[in-house]
C-alpha cells in the first residue's frame, strides 16, 4: 500500500478518495467494495476493506446506493462570493432539475486552492450525484474538473463551457466598451473583476481587444472583488489621478459604488463621466441616473445547463428542441452620453 496521512481529531473526514489512494486502486472500485460487487478480485476487495478500516472511513447512505440504484441527485459547485448572478443560475437549476425529477446538492468552495476544489467535488461524489454542474467557476477549477476525469457528465456554466455562444463574456464586454467609443469616447477605464474568475478575465479581455481594435490606448485595469464598495473605494481613488471620461466596470454593483464616489466629488454621471456595468441586476434600471449595462438571461443558462446534463445522461429525448437562452445584449440607458466638451 502506498503512505497517506491519516486526517487528525481536527482535520476533514477521510473521503472515498481517500480510501482509494491508499489501497491504491481507483475510488469507483472503492464503490464496488462498499455495495459487495461480485466483480472484484479477492485480493482487491480486502485491500480496499483494510483501508476502510485504517482510515476509519464510514460510507453513507448515498455511497451505499451507489452501484444497486439512482440517485436523481445533481451536484452543483459554486463560488463562495455568490453575486446575482451566480445565485440566479443556481435558482433556474434548482427548478429545471426539479421539474425533471431530479434533486440539488449545493457545495460552495471556500478557495479556489486545489485541495479545497477536490474536496469539494469529492464531497458531492460521496453523495451519488449523476451529474455535476460547476456555476461560474475561478479559473483553477476547469482544469482539475478535467484532471479528475469524473465518471460522471460535468457542465461548466460560464463563457467556455455548453452555454459559450450564449454567455460569450468577451462579446459582451466588447459591445460595451464599442458603446462608450461611439458616443466619442477614448480615456476609457475598466474596473475588473477578481483574478481567479473566469467571467472577469473574458470581460477584461474583450476590453483590451476593443481598445485594441480602435487604435485607442487601454488604461490598466484595475482589479476588483465585484462589490458596490470595492467600486466606491477604486472610484474615489481614481477620479483624482484619472482624467478618464468613461468607465466600464465590471459588473453592475461596482458600476453602482463607483458612480456614488462620483457625486460624492460633486462630479456627475453621465455629465462628468459615462458609466457602463455588465449583469443588468434588477436594480440597474432604477439607479440614478439609470444604469447602462450588458444583459444576460441568468435564468435561461440555468436551465440549458441542467438540459445539457440530462441529454448527457440519457434523459433528454433526441428529438427534444434544448432550451435556448438569450444572448447578451447592451441595454442602453442614462448613465452613458458623448463626453462632455
Amino acid at each position: 500500500m502506498s503512505e497517506i496521512d491519516l486526517p487528525d481529531a481536527t482535520g476533514r473526514a477521510p473521503s472515498i478518495r481517500d480510501v482509494a489512494r491508499l489501497a491504491g486502486v481507483s475510488y469507483q472500485t472503492v464503490s464496488r467494495v462498499i455495495n459487495n460487487s461480485p466483480q472484484l478480485r479477492p485480493e482487491t476487495a480486502a485491500r480496499v476493506r483494510s483501508a476502510i478500516a485504517e482510515l476509519r472511513f464510514v460510507p453513507n447512505q448515498a455511497a451505499r446506493a451507489l452501484a444497486t440504484s439512482r440517485s436523481r441527485l445533481i451536484g452543483v459547485l459554486g463560488p463562495r462570493a455568490t453575486t446575482f448572478g451566480v445565485a440566479t443560475m443556481i435558482q433556474a437549476v434548482e427548478s429545471a432539475a426539479r421539474a425533471a425529477g431530479y434533486r440539488l446538492t449545493v457545495t460552495s468552495l471556500v478557495t479556489s486552492a486545489p485541495d479545497d476544489v477536490r474536496a469539494s467535488i469529492d464531497h458531492l461524489m460521496q453523495q451519488s450525484v449523476e451529474g455535476l454542474i460547476a456555476v461560474a467557476p475561478q479559473t483553477r477549477v476547469v482544469p482539475i474538473l478535467d484532471e479528475l476525469q469524473l465518471p460522471v457528465p460535468v457542465q461548466i456554466v460560464s463563457s467556455t463551457g455548453s452555454t459559450a455562444s450564449f454567455n460569450d463574456q468577451i462579446a459582451g464586454a466588447r459591445a460595451a466598451v464599442r458603446h462608450l467609443i461611439e458616443l466619442g469616447h477614448s480615456r476609457i477605464l475598466h474596473i475588473a473583476g477578481p483574478r481567479d474568475w473566469i467571467e472577469a478575465d473574458h470581460r477584461m479581455r474583450g476590453y483590451l481587444a476593443e481598445m485594441d481594435a480602435n487604435d485607442l490606448s487601454p488604461r490598466p485595469p484595475v482589479l476588483g472583488d465585484w462589490t458596490a464598495r470595492f467600486g466606491y473605494e477604486a472610484g474615489r481613488e481614481l477620479l483624482r489621478t484619472e482624467d478618464a471620461t468613461a468607465v466600464f466596470a465590471g459588473n453592475d454593483h461596482m458600476a453602482l459604488g463607483f458612480m456614488h464616489a462620483v457625486r460624492d466629488i460633486g462630479r456627475s454621471v453621465p455629465d462628468d463621466i459615462a458609466v457602463v456595468g455588465f449583469d443588468d441586476v434588477p436594480e440597474s434600471a432604477h439607479l440614478w441616473p439609470p444604469l447602462t449595462t450588458v444583459r444576460q438571461d441568468f435564468l435561461g443558462i440555468g436551465r440549458r445547463a441542467v438540459w445539457d446534463l440530462l441529454r448527457a445522461v440519457g434523459e433528454a429525448g433526441g428529438e427534444e428542441l434544448a432550451p435556448e437562452p438569450d444572448h447578451l445584449r447592451l441595454i442602453v440607458r442614462s448613465s452613458t452620453a458623448p463626453p462632455s466638451r
